[in-house]
């Protein structure tokens, strides 16, 4: 469910884990999570957040975990994010303004550069593409410290109808900005 559980079989575990946000399903939510000894040291009355606790919103953090693992979404998240870095691989290659392509389940990265010899971060094109499909139905966000990371973020209820449907429109984005 976390990405941490990606390196569980390596033998690689957190000693904390912090969410919030989307754990709640909206709710405002935020949790800590560790290890018993890590706890076991603080004292009491120390530690506390002003989005915790709140009985309502852990109810809905519960639902929200019953259901992922009801519609089995972890392993969803895994699925999507496999047809994403396969057809940004595929892009790396075909395009020379693909830089360096990154991420893990739904959250990807697709960095942008003026060529591939030089590295040289290409805001501006990320701005267009942003521009791009927005006109066509697609939001999309850049980040980096230099803006020029597309931040791709599939929802994890997304189709595999929608999802090819939105990478087309990147796709056909990257084209049309690129064009002389």
């Amino acid at each position: 469910m976390f990405a941490c559980d990606r390196w569980a079989e390596e033998g690689c575990a957190p000693d904390i884990i912090a969410t919030a946000k989307s754990i709640a399903g909206g709710v405002p939510l935020s949790a800590c999570t560790a290890r018993t000894e890590i706890f076991d040291a603080v004292v009491p009355g120390t530690m506390g957040g002003t989005f915790g606790g709140n009985a309502i919103a852990c109810a809905a953090a519960l639902k929200v975990i019953e259901i992922m693992e009801r519609d089995n979404l972890p392993a969803r998240g895994a699925e999507i994010g496999e047809a994403c870095m396969e057809t940004f691989l595929r892009w790396k290659q075909s395009y020379e303004v693909v830089g360096d392509v990154r991420g893990l389940g739904c959250m990807m990265g697709i960095e942008f550069v003026t060529d591939k010899a030089s590295k040289t971060p290409n805001p501006q094109l990320v701005n267009a593409l942003l521009q791009e499909c927005y006109r066509h139905g697609l939001l999309i966000e850049n980040a980096g410290s230099y803006g020029n990371v597309v931040r791709f973020l599939a929802p994890l209820v997304i189709t595999d109808a929608q999802l090819k449907a939105g990478l087309e429109i990147l796709e056909q984005a990257i084209i049309t900005c690129t064009r002389g």
